[in-house]
Order: C-alpha cells, then structure tokens, then sequence
C-alpha cells in the first residue's frame, strides 16, 4: 500500500529503463547492452536531482535476477524477456524538495513485437515533448505523462503515435513517441541530432547507426525540418522512415501525415530496415557474430 503522501507521487522524481534479455540456441542468456543502459539511468537520476545507483547493484542485480528467471526469457523469434529497472522518490511528505529516500528495483516481464505491422504517424504541431533546457533526454515518468494527451488525440485521428517538433518554430523533427527516428534518403540515413538535449539518447538507435555505417550507409546526426522530409518525398528522395526503441526495435513506418499531406510507404519493398532489423536480431539471438560486444552473457 502506499502512503498518500509519497513523494513520487506528486514532485515527480521517477526514473526507468528498458532493456531485453535474449536466448541463443544453445539455451545461454545474454542481455543486450545493459552498460548503455545503466549509464543513462544515472544520466537521468542526477538530472532529476536523484542519487546515482551503484554498478553493483544495477549489472549485478539484473544480472543475478536474469540467472533466477531466465526460463521466462521466451525462446522465440523477435520475443524477449523485457527488464525495466526503475527508481522513485519514497519519502512520505509534502513539500516541493528532493527526497531523502528512494525505492530501485527492477520488474521482469516476456514480451513480443511491440508494434506488430508497419505504424501511421502524425506530425505533432500544437503539443511539445521537451524543450532545450528541460527534461527530454532524461527517461522520466513525466515526459510519457505528458505525451499521453496528444498521443490519443492522433489515435481517434487513425495513427499509431506521435512524430514531435520543437517547442518554438514546430517544424523540427525530434522523435516517435515511443522511439528515436531514422530517414532514408537513397543511401544516407538523417536521424535528428541530440546536441539540444530535447531528444532521449536510444540505445537501440546508437546500434542501428552502427549496423547502419556496416552496411554502406552514410549517417548523418542533424537538425531536420518537415519542410525538408516533405520536399524529399515530393521528389523521390525520401525512400524509408522508421523508428528504433528497446521495446519498438525497428518498426517500419508506412504512412506519415503532416496536416494534410499524407506520405504514403510500400514497406513490403523496403531494403535497409528490414536488413538492419535482421542484423540486429541475428546479433541479439546468437546468429550472428558480435563484434561490437553488445551481448552481457548472464
């Protein structure tokens, strides 16, 4: 039961991961980049005035806590065992200051593909995610509560989510609500840049840009207008968009609309997503070599 008066519940001091386990074929479990992970969770504690969790208790415990439940990692293609460690003020009071307590612990559950077909997005013009200055690149409870609103209101209008804009000029591609965004443009890949702070730094989204360079890919980290995506595919250019998460991992996306221009996809003749997904899982699900030491063998 929890007290009226905690904390969490009303100055907001709550944080959390995501992060997946995989099998491979011989049965072994393995946690897909946990150090990334683990570093920005901190990177979020102390933006939220929160204290910093230990390696030992957050690799370690996730680690041994993998070993305990590792027969519910499901041994399926593009099904996981999703990890989401999370901390949260835990002080009984009222009054606007940082707790002096915190509850860590991290929640296990199997899961599947998160969107299972290729995804309608609404560029987002009235609300605003994060602004520079603010708490965008934190993974805080307060920036999903916040894009609660304006996500539903593009469900009654038939997308799945949201692509936001800047908080000024709204014009400026941030990223899908619950992912980080790429765009193809014959053989680059334009994902927006971090410098403003306004954006959740992926983990998965640094791996696709990885994976990406591999296989011939020019990357560009940049700031991106939908002036410039919509030109794009005026004139053919702009041949792919999809977005990257931990629990999204690469969800194509088919149809974009920005007022009343809608960008319509054939994701069924896609070449780069679906290869970045398969390297991506192949490395993720032991079929494919490591070179890049992402996999934790639990």
């Amino acid at each position: 039961m929890l007290e009226p008066s905690l904390a969490a519940l009303h100055y907001g001091q709550a944080i959390f991961e995501g992060i997946k386990a995989y099998k491979n074929a011989n049965g072994e479990a393995f946690i897909f980049r946990p150090y990334d992970n683990f570093n920005r969770f901190n990177i979020s504690a102390e933006r939220m005035e929160m204290p910093t969790v230990p390696e030992e208790i957050f690799i370690e415990g996730m680690r041994q806590l993998i070993d305990l439940e590792k027969n519910w990692i499901p041994a399926k293609e593009d099904y996981s065992l999703y990890i989401r460690p999370l901390m949260f003020a835990s002080d009984n009071m009222i009054g606007v200051k940082p707790s002096e307590k915190y509850k860590f612990l991290i929640m296990l559950c199997p899961t599947g593909p998160y969107y299972a077909s290729p995804m309608k997005i609404y560029v987002e013009e009235k609300y605003t995610r994060a602004a520079p200055g603010g708490v965008g690149f934190a993974k805080n409870a307060g920036n999903y509560g916040g894009s609660l609103h304006a996500a539903a209101v593009a469900r009654k209008r038939g997308y799945d989510q949201v692509l936001w804009t800047d908080a000024f000029e709204h014009k400026w591609l941030q990223e899908v609500g619950t992912m980080n965004v790429f765009f193809i443009f014959g053989n680059k890949a334009v994902t927006p840049s971090l410098e403003e702070e306004t954006i959740l730094e992926g983990v998965t989204r640094a791996s696709a840009m990885t994976v990406l360079k591999e296989m011939g890919l020019t990357i560009e980290e940049r700031k991106i207008s939908i002036d410039e995506l919509t030109d794009a595919y005026k004139s053919g250019k702009l041949t792919e968009i999809f977005g990257t998460g931990t629990a999204a991992t690469i969800s194509p996306i088919k149809e974009l609309r920005y007022k009343d221009f809608v960008m319509n996809f054939d994701t069924d003749k896609w070449k780069i997503a679906p290869a970045l997904k398969k390297t991506l899982t192949g490395i993720r699900e032991g079929k494919i070599e490591d070179k890049f030491d992402w996999m934790v063998k639990v």
